[in-house]
């Protein structure tokens, strides 16, 4: 499979000139095989270009503008669609390359179906799975909290049996009396003469 670049060499757009550079370094870089063609110089790469970008990826004058990324026949994006691949490391999978061993990205098998979001059946099963493990032992370890919280209280309110002074009880007396509404001093609501 072999990349096609479809590049305008006589470009009078610093901006798309820029673009174009960049793609085409990017590419040397990283040793994919491409194919650079210019538009400019000619009508038949310049129809064929135009021809295969989908219309929904033209802009509104209805002519794409270069660099348009192609694999063989197949349209992979313009400049702005390879930056956000590069960008977000999938740029393999943008060129329908399958990535080299030891890269990042990682791309399913053609074998292994795959789900309408992209997803491969087995990957979806097992994340499930990690999920409901992660889930369950979550709530292990918060009850063994719990447990060691409900521990140290029981420890703490041992300690503090007996300890309460005489002053302590009658303040939490006036906090009880001052719940009910009646006034320290006042006991069931009759008043003293």
């Amino acid at each position: 499979m072999v990349i096609k670049v479809f590049v305008a060499t006589s470009s009078g757009s610093i901006a798309i000139r820029k673009k174009q550079q960049e793609v085409v370094g990017f590419l040397e870089a990283n040793k994919i095989d491409f194919k650079e063609l210019d538009i400019a110089g000619d009508e038949d790469n310049r129809r064929w270009m135009r021809e295969n970008v989908p219309g929904e990826k033209k802009p509104q004058n209805g002519i794409p503008l270069p660099p348009q990324i192609f694999n063989e026949e197949q349209y992979c994006g313009d400049f702005d669609s390879f930056f956000s691949a590069k960008e977000e490391n999938i740029i393999y999978s943008f060129l329908g390359l399958a990535p080299p061993p030891g890269s990042k990205e990682t791309k399913p098998t053609e074998e292994e179906p795959s789900l309408p979001n992209g997803d491969v059946v087995g990957e979806a099963l097992s994340t499930a799975e990690g999920t409901e493990t992660a889930e369950e032992s979550g709530e292990n370890d918060a009850q063994k909290e719990d447990k060691e919280d409900e521990d140290n209280l029981a420890e703490s309110q041992e300690k503090n049996t007996g300890e309460v002074t005489k002053e302590g009880a009658e303040g939490e007396a006036e906090e009880e009396e001052a719940e009910k509404g009646e006034e320290p001093g006042e006991e069931g609501g009759e008043e003293e003469s």
